[in-house]
């Protein structure tokens, strides 16, 4: 008893809330959920008790709610399995080859890429890795599977995650002729779904110039360094350095009587 009271005063409020309706799990291994208290409070009861949160322990009148948090659990057991299965090949791919970031579109298993060798896209899709799969599409048709998606990958981490719809050129339409005669090629876009992360450690510094590494000796002319004459034909004006007028007015005999005496002192000194 004195347990049970400790915990009470220690416990979160909504844990002393549900107390007393956790004592009849423990009896008959079900939770009616009471009115007035949500779905996603009884889930963090449950988490804390470690009680399983599933349909057959967990009864209440907003199926709905229940619902998501049901599909939540699955989102995230699916998607665990896709990063590793499918996913996770193709990060070690670019990895390989010197990438530090990678951007994958998914198709479905029926979508035909069929691009035209001379006028590919210009939308930089060349370095977009493709995943051939109906059930991935439909997993990222969803905008609450794509937030638990995002979680998973945070929580593996990655950085820089964006996930979405976007559009994805599959083969040529038609080639137009623009005025001068070069052609426009109108591919067929489809809305598919796209993932694109990072796992750069220096994502900051990559993009960060280092002044120090300029040479002393480089040309200080702009105008002629956009001219590209050579340097030994540069005449550059070296500005003379700063110093006090004084230090640079000539020191001459003083005027007077002291110009016929040479033993007579100077009086600047």
């Amino acid at each position: 008893n004195l347990n049970y009271k400790f915990w009470l005063l220690c416990a979160p409020d909504v844990l002393r809330i549900f107390y007393f309706f956790f004592q009849d799990y423990y009896k008959t291994g079900i939770i009616r959920c009471p009115d007035g208290i949500s779905i996603p409070e009884l889930r963090e009861a449950c988490d804390y008790l470690c009680i399983s949160f599933e349909y057959s322990t967990i009864k209440c009148r907003d199926l709905s709610a229940l619902m998501h948090e049901l599909s939540n659990d699955g989102a995230r057991r699916q998607f665990e399995f896709y990063l590793e299965e499918m996913i996770l090949p193709l990060m070690v791919a670019s990895a390989q080859s010197g990438e530090r970031e990678c951007h994958i579109v998914v198709l479905t298993d029926d979508d035909v890429v069929d691009w035209d060798e001379e006028y590919p896209p210009q939308m930089g899709e060349e370095y977009s890795q493709i995943i051939y799969s109906t059930k991935l599409y439909r997993f990222f048709k969803y905008i609450e599977n794509r937030d638990v998606a995002k979680s998973v990958l945070k929580e593996r981490g990655l950085k820089k995650i964006r996930l979405g719809i976007e559009g994805y050129p599959t083969y040529k339409e038609k080639v137009k002729k623009r005025p001068g005669g070069r052609p426009e090629v109108i591919y067929n876009y489809v809305q598919r779904p796209f993932i694109r992360m990072s796992w750069e450690k220096e994502e900051g510094k990559s993009r960060h110039v280092d002044f120090q590494c300029v040479k002393s000796k480089s040309i200080t002319n702009l105008a002629a360094a956009a001219a590209d004459i050579p340097q030994d034909q540069l005449v550059v004006m070296h500005p003379t350095p700063q110093v006090d007028e004084l230090d640079i007015l000539p020191i001459h005999p003083p005027s007077g009587n002291n110009d016929l005496d040479p033993d007579a002192q100077n009086p600047m000194l």
